[in-house]
C-alpha cells in the first residue's frame, strides 16, 4: 500500500543531500571550445555520480551524452571504498558516490577517475570508458598532459601506466609506514585547500612530487564505543603547537630519476599551491608557520633551485586563493599586463585586489575571491562588492573580466554567479533567492548556446530571505519569517542560525543555502543568519578582526539581533542560536557568556578547546600556544569562567557529536560536558554514532532536524 502523506522537508532535505543530487557540477571546458565536461547523478535522489559531455559542435542544437556510468562499469555491484579514499572524501565534504571527481589531459579527450578503489578512463570524444589493470585501491589518477599516460597512487607510491594500461610502474615508492607520495598531507587537504599531491610537467615527460612524513605527527584514537569488537581507527591530527607532517617536493621523471626541489623548509614549512603550465617554470607558495610571511618562487626543473619572484607579509595572516598563483601567458605582455607575468590576490590598501606583474588591476569597489581563468588579455575572478561599494550588494557574488582597461561584470542581475572558462567558451552558474537551485548556461562570445539541465528536486518549500544589514558595522544578514506570517501575528522567538567564523559565509543571495532556516521559521520562529566580523566577503579588515580573540563573532551576532528587533518581529525574551562546527562553538559560548541574552542554544560539532584542534587554522588566528597560552584561554570554552560562575542562568544546552569525526573530534564535547558537569550545570548531549563531521546518512539527517526543533521549543518554553 502506498503512502499518499506528502514528503516532510527535512526527510526531503536528507534524501536530497541538501538539493545538491541531480545538479550538474565539476565543469571542464575543452580548449576548442567543442566540449563542456561534468559530473551529475540521474536524479534528485540518485547518490551515484555519472560523468556527462555537451557535444556544442556539430549538426542540430548541443547534445548531452554520459561518457562514464558507474553502473555498467561496476556491473550493478555497489561500491567499496578504501580507508583513504574515504578520508579524501571527508576533508573535501564530499557526501555522493560513483564518479565523484575527475581529472582530464589538455586536450579534455580522455578522462581518468576511480570507482571502487578501481581505475578508468572515458574518451571523451567516443563516449567510451573501460578499466585500466592497476595494483589498487586507487587514489586521485591524472593524465599526462598528452594524453598517453595515466598517474596516479597506491599504497602511498606514486604509480604511472600507458593510457591503454600498459607497462604500470612506480615512480616514487615510500620508504616506511609513514611516508607517501603524492598525496595531499592533512592539513594541505582540511585547511589550505590543497587537495593534490603531484603535478604534471606541460611535456608530459616528469612530475613534481610532494612526500609526506607522518612520523613526527602526534596519534590520535578514535573509537566506535557502538562497537567494542572494532579497533579504534589511528589518525595522525596535528593539533595546534604539535608537529605538522615534512613535506619535500620532488622533480620525478618518467624512468624514476629525481631531484629534490630546495627552500628554506624550515623558515616556510607549509606548501599551499603548485602551479605549473606552459607560461612559465614551476611556481610555488610556501609559508611560514605562523602564516604571516609566504614566498612565491619559480623552480628550476634542472636543478630543483628556487628564486624567489615575490614576497607577502601581513601582521595577522595570509590568506589562501583559489586559482593563484600562477603565470599569466607570454602574449599577456603584448596586452598591456607589463612588468611581470605574476597573478595573485593580495590584500593592498584595506582592499583585496587582483594583481598581474607588478600592477594592482582591482581596487576598493571589489573584493577578490578567486582567479577562474587567465586568458590572453584578461582574468576572469569571482568578487563580491567591497565594503566600499558605491551600491553593496548583500551577499551578492559576481564573475568579472579584468584586465588593463578595467573591470567587466560577466554576470547579470542579483545573485551568486561561478564560472568556468576555456576556448571562448564559458559556462556560467547563477543562483538567485527567488528560485531554487543553479541556471547553468553556455556562453560562446557572451551570447547562449545551451542550458546544462538538472535533476535536483523542487524543495517542498519555499525560502523568503529578506537580505538586510544590521547595525552601526552594516552586518549583513538574512531574516526568515514564517510563511504566511502577518504584522498583526505579534512577536516570534528568535533563532540565531549562524556559522559565523572564518571561511563560512552564510548570508548569499540565492535561495537554497536558508531552506533549512525556513524550515525552522515555519515551524514558528524569526530566523536571523548574520555574517559578522570573521567571516568572509566583506574586506579584508572585517575577516582578520578576529586575530587572537573570536570574542568580536559573539559580539556581532548580538549586535545584528538587537538590531533588526526594531524592523521585524522579534521577541528579545526569547532567542535561542543554533550551529555546527565553528558555529556550534558560537553557540555554546553565546548561551555560557551572554545568557542575559540567549536563552538556549544546539551545538553541534563544537570547538571547545583550541589546543585540540588543527596547526594552520588555529594557529593563523590564535598563534602558537605556546607563546600564546592566555590567548588559548580565553578562548576556549572548557576553561571559561562562566562555567563556575554563580552570575547568570545556566540556560539549556544540547551538544551533538558524530563519534566518527576526525576533524573535531569527540573529545571537545566530552571536556564540555566534564566541565559543564562539575560546575553544576545541566545540558543534553547527543551522540552519534558512525557519523563523522559530515551528516550524510539519510535518517540520521532527518531526525537531527526534528529534535533540535523540540528542544529548542522546550527550550525557549521555559524562558
Amino acid at each position: 500500500m502506498t503512502s499518499t502523506q506528502p514528503l516532510s522537508f527535512p526527510r526531503q532535505s536528507a534524501r536530497t543531500q541538501r538539493f545538491t543530487l541531480g545538479a550538474p557540477r565539476a565543469f571542464t571546458v575543452s580548449p576548442d571550445g567543442s566540449r563542456v565536461v561534468f559530473l551529475r547523478s540521474s536524479s534528485g535522489t540518485d547518490r551515484s555520480g555519472l560523468l556527462w559531455v555537451l557535444d556544442l559542435e556539430g549538426h542540430g542544437p548541443p547534445q548531452e551524452r554520459p561518457a562514464a556510468d558507474p553502473r555498467e562499469l561496476l556491473g550493478g555491484i555497489a561500491e567499496e571504498l578504501s580507508a583513504e579514499e574515504r578520508a579524501r572524501r571527508e576533508r573535501s565534504r564530499e557526501g555522493s558516490a560513483g564518479i565523484v571527481a575527475y581529472a582530464v589531459d589538455r586536450a579534455v579527450e580522455l578522462a581518468a577517475f576511480t570507482l571502487s578503489g578501481r581505475l578508468f578512463t572515458a574518451e571523451l570524444r567516443a563516449g567510451t570508458a573501460r578499466e585500466l589493470p592497476t595494483p589498487g585501491p586507487v587514489l586521485d589518477p591524472r593524465p599526462s598532459p598528452d594524453g598517453r599516460l595515466v598517474a596516479y597512487v597506491a599504497g602511498g607510491a606514486l604509480r604511472v601506466t600507458g593510457a591503454e594500461g600498459e607497462e604500470d610502474r612506480a615512480l616514487a615508492e615510500p620508504e616506511d609506514e609513514h611516508t607517501t607520495y603524492g598525496l595531499a598531507e592533512f592539513i594541505a587537504a582540511e585547511e589550505m585547500g590543497r587537495s593534490r599531491g603531484f603535478w604534471w610537467s606541460p611535456d608530459s615527460d616528469r612530475l613534481l612530487v610532494a612526500r609526506a612524513d607522518e612520523r613526527d605527527v602526534r596519534r590520535w584514537w578514535i573509537p566506535d564505543p557502538a562497537q567494542p569488537d572494532q579497533e579504534p581507527s589511528k589518525v595522525a591530527y596535528p593539533a595546534a603547537g604539535t608537529p605538522n607532517a615534512t613535506v619535500r617536493l620532488f622533480f620525478v621523471a618518467l624512468d624514476g630519476n629525481r631531484t629534490e626541489v630546495t627552500w628554506d623548509r624550515e623558515r616556510y614549512p607549509y606548501l599551499a599551491r603548485v602551479h605549473w603550465s606552459a607560461a612559465g617554470p614551476p611556481l610555488l607558495l610556501v609559508q611560514s608557520r605562523d602564516q604571516r610571511t609566504q614566498l612565491y618562487l619559480a623552480v628550476d626543473p634542472e636543478s630543483g633551485s628556487t628564486r624567489t619572484v615575490h614576497v607577502d607579509e601581513d601582521e595577522a595572516w595570509l590568506e589562501l586563493f583559489s586559482g593563484v598563483p600562477a603565470w599569466a601567458p607570454e602574449s599577456s605582455y603584448e596586452q598591456g599586463f607589463g612588468g611581470g607575468r605574476l597573478v595573485r590576490i593580495a590584500d593592498e590598501g584595506g582592499a583585496r585586489v587582483l594583481a598581474v606583474g607588478d600592477r594592482v588591476l582591482t581596487g576598493a569597489q571589489l573584493q577578490l575571491r578567486a582567479v577562474l581563468d587567465i586568458g590572453e588579455s584578461d582574468v576572469l575572478v569571482s568578487a563580491a562588492a567591497g565594503a566600499d561599494s558605491a551600491e553593496p550588494e548583500t551577499g551578492e557574488i559576481h564573475v568579472y573580466r579584468v584586465n588593463e582597461l578595467g573591470v567587466e561584470r560577466v554576470s547579470d542581475g542579483p545573485g551568486v554567479h561561478a564560472a568556468v572558462r576555456g576556448g571562448g567558451v564559458t559556462v556560467l552558474a547563477s543562483s538567485r533567492t527567488d528560485v531554487s537551485g543553479a541556471l547553468v548556461q553556455v556562453l560562446r562570445d557572451g551570447k547562449q548556446v545551451a542550458v546544462v539541465a538538472s535533476h535536483a528536486e523542487e524543495p517542498v518549500l519555499r525560502a523568503r530571505p529578506t537580505l538586510t544589514e544590521a547595525g552601526a558595522r552594516r552586518i549583513p544578514c538574512a531574516v526568515l519569517l514564517p510563511s504566511g506570517h502577518r504584522d498583526a501575528d505579534g512577536p516570534l522567538p528568535v533563532l540565531m542560525d549562524p556559522y559565523g567564523g572564518p571561511h563560512g559565509q552564510r548570508v548569499l543571495a540565492a535561495h537554497n543555502p536558508y531552506l533549512t532556516s525556513q524550515w525552522f521559521a515555519d515551524q514558528g520562529f524569526a530566523v536571523v543568519v548574520a555574517d559578522g566580523r570573521g567571516t568572509p566577503g566583506r574586506s579584508p579588515g572585517w575577516e582578520k578582526a578576529v586575530v587572537g580573540d573570536f570574542t568580536p563573532t559573539l559580539d556581532d551576532q548580538i549586535e545584528a539581533l538587537q538590531s533588526l528587533a526594531g524592523s521585524f518581529p522579534l521577541d528579545l525574551d526569547r532567542v535561542a542560536i543554533r550551529g555546527w562546527s565553528y558555529g556550534g562553538y558560537l553557540a555554546a559560548m553565546a548561551v555560557l557568556r551572554r545568557p542575559d541574552v540567549f536563552h538556549a542554544a544546539v551545538a553541534g560539532a563544537p570547538v571547545t578547546d583550541w589546543r585540540l584542534y588543527d596547526t594552520h587554522y588555529t594557529e593563523r588566528y590564535l598563534g602558537d600556544p605556546a607563546a600564546q597560552s592566555a590567548a588559548y584561554a580565553a578562548n576556549s570554552l572548557v576553561t571559561d569562567a562562566g562555567l563556575t560562575s554563580a552570575e547568570g542562568p545556566a540556560r539549556p544546552l544540547m551538544i551533538v557529536h558524530g563519534l566518527a569525526d576526525d576533524n573535531v573530534v569527540m573529545a571537545h564535547t566530552l571536556r564540555l560536558s566534564s566541565a559543564l558537569l562539575a560546575a553544576g550545570r545541566a545540558h543534553e548531549v547527543l551522540p552519534l554514532t558512525g557519523v563523522t563531521h559530515m551528516t550524510p546518512q539519510e535518517q540520521i539527517a532527518e531526525n537531527l532536524l526534528l529534535l533540535q526543533v523540540d528542544f529548542l521549543k522546550r527550550s525557549l518554553g521555559r524562558a
